[in-house]
């Protein structure tokens, strides 16, 4: 399999679809929107773009299943499938804020092998093959080299839904703001994690999290020379809803902090 070669063409697909979702912000309507549950919101815009990534995905690998946000495909499992976003931050979107990305993974069982996070307002394609380095527009990028919790920019997302854990939440929430420079909400946790890998911050956290938010990045910071694991410190955290990702140096601190309240 030429990663290299279809990494390529995903980067050429998820700019597309990015180029097409921002011509559809200009003409976006309130009336526009669905809701999918919950404030959990979706629109034409979402269906569409995923629609247009599912037939060129198709064709660059026509073997692979498919794991998609918005069901327009049927849901298949193989041995390698396509984790797709279209619109990660539909939200954002829905309301003008400046903050929302198209997310393409390709993953062999539970290991995302390719990524590309096209965050669309900033025309940035964050990318990554396994064992090839993690890219942005082109040029190689590392996660910061920061050692400490207390002088590190944190992101997180906040639940919509899932309300189960929002006590203990709060309570890391207040940890982490007394013990570090900030904690940013960005309201994408592709792009908060293709930040992590280019070195914006230190280090994403969050749980209540689907497949589709998170197999991109993880590949991208990975080989940004970043850390994932889930809250436990172990390994599921493709389909175990919870995640921790850092620029390494952090993340034994952060791990701790949030086995404080986790």
């Amino acid at each position: 399999m030429e990663l290299i070669r279809i990494c390529e063409q995903v980067i050429a697909t998820a700019t597309e679809t990015g180029r097409f979702i921002l011509g559809e912000q200009a003409k976006f309507k309130e009336t526009d929107v669905e809701s999918k549950g919950i404030h959990n919101l979706v629109s034409y815009v979402d269906k569409t773009a995923e629609q247009k990534l599912v037939a060129a995905l198709s064709k660059i690998l026509p073997e692979a299943g498919f794991i998609t946000e918005e069901e327009t495909v049927a849901q298949t499992r193989a041995e390698y499938n396509w984790i797709i976003d279209p619109l990660d931050g539909t939200t954002n979107f829905i309301h003008g804020l400046p903050c929302y990305a198209v997310s393409i993974a390709l993953a062999k069982g539970d290991m995302p092998i390719v990524g590309v996070i096209y965050e669309v307002n900033r025309a940035e394609c964050f990318y990554a093959l396994q064992g090839g380095g993690a890219f942005l527009n082109g040029k190689p990028i590392k996660v910061s080299s920061r050692e400490k919790l207390d002088d590190s920019l944190l992101v997180t997302g906040f639940p919509y839904y899932d309300y189960g854990k929002l006590d203990q939440y709060l309570a890391l929430f207040k940890h982490l703001m007394q013990n570090c420079r900030g904690v940013r909400r960005l309201g994408s946790a592709a792009t908060d994690m293709a930040y992590v890998a280019c070195g914006r911050f230190e280090a994403f956290y969050e749980y209540g999290l689907s497949p589709w938010d998170v197999a991109a990045g993880i590949i991208i910071v990975q080989e940004a020379g970043g850390h994932v694991t889930d809250f436990s410190g172990g390994n599921e955290y493709l389909f175990g809803k919870e995640m921790i990702c850092s620029n390494t140096q952090t993340h034994d601190q952060l791990l701790e902090a949030v086995r404080l309240f986790f």
